[in-house]
């Protein structure tokens, strides 16, 4: 996995008209493997990129390795770009409201007479039923949808921490477009595909709806659950440091009382088996925070390393930027984002992360930044038959827009 040639998906183009985070992850994971993933942007840009606080990320997380064509599609000539582009293209992705592409004549309907062989895949709130109707957002579905009050205490459901949804929706969205494009190989045809943020959060919690099913009680909020395990939790110790903790078998629990000395515990009769020690847990777990709370955190982790037990300090995300083991395995990219994604109105060398996987024993590797605004739209507008005139006169029409340096380099 050396060179882009060898990628799975070198040769395919993806066009999508996506922003925020579901549907450019689609993209980003096609990307990635290798597509050509061009990204249509409205004149003024993808309004991700001008996104502050929590929404700051975005944009220069999911598009990189893209290509960005600035472009009105709600013009004739913007519109006429696009179709033709999508005559050549092997999968379209959006992200927005329902109705939206069938306005602008981009819908399945009619690109898929235009381009047969075209995958369409379509990220969405709600597959289509009663729902689909509703507008939805990542803590929309997480509080319907049973993740928030999985995540927060008892009377306080909380989103978890991240855009586990969108991301999520975005890969289910990669992965349908990959199943239909196998598919074509045998019957010739696109598909239309369909991913949705509602349906992915009920799919993360089907482990708990099964729970249910199998045991007739109902799963308890994670800080409230009786966990599994006796030991499983974090601990408060020396100089107010945390660090989880996991003991998950009998092997491990008299490893862990040999460790840190005890001897009284590990003979106790009564919490000989993990089972026995979890219903001790109201008496056990004062204990052993009294006794850990001694011990420093790399102490701790010292001895659980060495003994092979399961712990882990706990980890900011911007601590992970110097994180020994993403840097020794290049799970992370050196990459310089444009000004107009910075944030600070110049161009920043940061790092970033890669799909975590390897194929062949190798990452994926980072082929292009996310592109600058309309970066790309003076070259793929030639290889679509437009003269360097045709594309000055639609840039001072407003059809398009270029970098300045394209323009000025064509």
């Amino acid at each position: 996995m050396t060179t882009a040639q060898s990628l799975p998906y070198d040769g395919l183009r993806v066009v999508e008209m996506t922003h925020m985070v579901m549907g450019p992850t689609c993209g980003m994971v096609l990307a990635d493997l290798g597509a050509e993933v061009i990204k249509i942007e409205p004149i003024n840009g993808d309004s991700t990129r001008a996104l502050r606080g929590s929404g700051a990320g975005f944009f220069s997380t999911f598009n990189r390795n893209k290509k960005s064509l600035a472009v009105d599609v709600k013009d004739a000539r913007g519109k006429e770009i696009v179709h033709k582009l999508l005559g050549q293209a092997d999968v379209f992705s959006e992200n927005f409201k329902s109705g939206t592409m069938e306005k602008l004549g981009l819908g399945y309907a009619h690109l898929s007479k235009l381009n047969p062989r075209l995958v369409y895949v379509s990220h969405k709130g709600f597959l289509p039923g009663p729902y689909d109707h509703r507008t939805a957002l990542d803590e929309v579905v997480q509080m319907m949808g049973g993740l928030a009050y999985m995540t927060g205490p008892e009377g306080r459901p909380l989103r978890a921490g991240t855009s586990v949804n969108d991301i999520m929706g975005g890969m289910f969205g990669a992965i349908g477009a990959m199943a239909a494009l196998a598919q074509r190989e045998r019957t010739g045809k696109g598909q239309e595909v369909q991913s949705a943020l509602f349906e992915n959060n009920v799919f993360l919690v089907a482990q708990h709806m099964m729970q249910f099913a199998v045991t007739g009680n109902a799963a308890a909020p994670m800080p409230s659950r009786i966990s599994a395990w006796a030991v499983y939790d974090v601990f408060t110790v020396k100089d107010g440091e945390q660090i989880f903790l996991a003991v998950v078998s009998d092997t491990q629990w008299s490893l862990f009382c040999d460790a840190f000395g005890f001897v009284d515990l590990k003979a106790d009769a009564r919490i000989a088996t993990n089972n026995q020690r979890v219903q001790a847990r109201d008496w056990l777990m004062p204990l052993l925070r009294e006794h850990m709370a001694a011990f420093s955190a790399t102490e701790i982790s010292a001895i659980f390393e060495r003994i092979g037990l399961p712990y882990a300090p706990i980890t900011r995300p911007q601590d992970l930027f110097d994180d020994p083991h993403l840097l020794a395995t290049g799970g992370l990219a050196d990459v310089t984002l444009p000004a107009d994604a910075s944030g600070a109105g110049k161009p920043v060398t940061t790092r970033t992360a890669l799909l975590p996987l390897t194929l062949d024993g190798e990452r994926l590797r980072l082929r292009a930044a996310p592109p600058a605004l309309g970066q790309d739209t003076q070259a793929l507008l030639a290889q679509l038959g437009y003269s360097t005139e045709d594309v000055r006169q639609l840039t001072r029409a407003g059809i398009v827009r270029c970098t300045e340096n394209e323009l000025a380099s064509a």
